[in-house]
């Protein structure tokens, strides 16, 4: 392309002029790349939504895990705090069962010399007497208690039946005598009564 001078001998540009229109409307509108996505970006985004969603279920995992362990601690504590509750009341349990054989010897003897006809002020019976208090009143204080149910109905849980009788005077099923007393240590039976049970005679 050659220059062409004018009259004053300066060179002018042959070239047309550029309208600023033209150019304005070939340039791309603001934020018209934003439309355009990056695979690259894209899948890094995704990466880190998924490690974002397992690090959440990690987490959620050990949560669980801190709460089962709790609560497991918690059972352990209340478990541990019931055992030391029962060895404290029933440790005893076994010497009740080695002295009640004792208690019903003292009992018998008492029994026996009175069918023998020995009088209320003799001194060996008032002796034996004072034994058998004593003794009731230690067990009492160390939470025995007397299981005696005579006249009552008749309750497996706390009684065991020796045999059952014909009485037409009490009601069926009953305790009409009590051939060896029960004991329990703090409402735990330690040994049930031996009782006679009653029944309806035949025909009735």
């Amino acid at each position: 392309m050659t220059d062409v001078k004018d009259s004053s001998g300066e060179d002018t540009d042959s070239r047309e002029p550029i309208d600023e229109a033209e150019v304005e409307a070939a340039m791309p509108e603001p934020g018209a790349d934003s439309d355009i996505k990056d695979p690259v970006e894209d899948e890094a985004q995704s990466s880190v939504g998924e490690d974002f969603q397992a690090l959440k279920a990690e987490a959620e995992k050990f949560r669980d895990m801190a709460l089962r362990a709790e609560a497991e601690m918690q059972n352990l504590r209340r478990r541990s705090e019931r055992d030391v509750q029962n060895a404290h009341k029933f440790g005893a349990e076994r010497l009740v069962q080695n002295l009640l054989p004792v208690l019903d010897s003292l009992e018998k003897a008492i029994e026996t010399s009175l069918q023998a006809g020995t009088a209320e002020d003799d001194p060996q019976l008032e002796g034996l007497k004072l034994c058998l208090k004593l003794f009731s009143e230690v067990l009492e204080k160390e939470g025995i208690e007397v299981v005696d149910p005579l006249g009552q109905p008749f309750d497996p849980n706390v009684h065991e039946a020796l045999s059952l009788i014909e009485n037409p005077d009490m009601e069926p099923n009953s305790v009409m005598a009590v051939i060896q007393k029960g004991y329990r240590l703090h409402e735990r039976l330690v040994r049930p009564a031996m009782v006679m049970v009653s029944k309806a005679p035949a025909g009735a």
